[in-house]
């Protein structure tokens, strides 16, 4: 069996998080949707649960993390291609995000990011796994 993620996040606003996400082309799961919490399914394995500040701090005795100010966790996501990668960052630029860094340009991996409109970072990385550099084997010296 197949184990699953869900990634719980704090937002400020639930329905311009959704209004955000929808824009990226994400959708949520109703049957996990109220007005404190939605649940947004990335894959049939990965979720990402929104929950309203109040809420989401039902859960924990530790003060929420100003994304502002701070960072408590960077989501990176795959893709199948830098196009991809392009796609969907070009359309959280468009939807409100704001770039978080430079691209990152390997060889074998390509990754943009940003942080959406409360502060969380993400990174969307395509990683073309026949051009990563090969190690070469550890050579071993012994002493006498």
């Amino acid at each position: 069996m197949a184990r699953k993620i869900f990634v719980n996040l704090p937002v400020r606003n639930l329905q311009a998080s959704i209004e955000f996400f929808t824009q990226l082309g994400f959708e949520f799961n109703q049957q996990f949707t109220d007005e404190r919490a939605t649940c947004m399914v990335i894959s049939d394995d990965i979720y990402v649960m929104l929950l309203v500040e109040p809420f989401f701090q039902t859960f924990t005795p530790k003060a929420i993390a100003d994304s502002a100010q701070s960072t408590e966790v960077i989501i990176c996501l795959s893709a199948e291609s830098r196009a991809e990668v392009d796609q969907l960052v070009d359309k959280a630029m468009a939807a409100g995000a704001k770039q978080s860094k430079p691209l990152q340009d390997q060889d074998f991996m390509y990754a943009r990011n940003f942080q959406d409109p409360d502060g969380h970072l993400w990174e969307v990385m395509y990683m073309d796994m026949s051009a990563i550099p090969q190690e070469q084997p550890a050579t071993t010296a012994t002493a006498v």
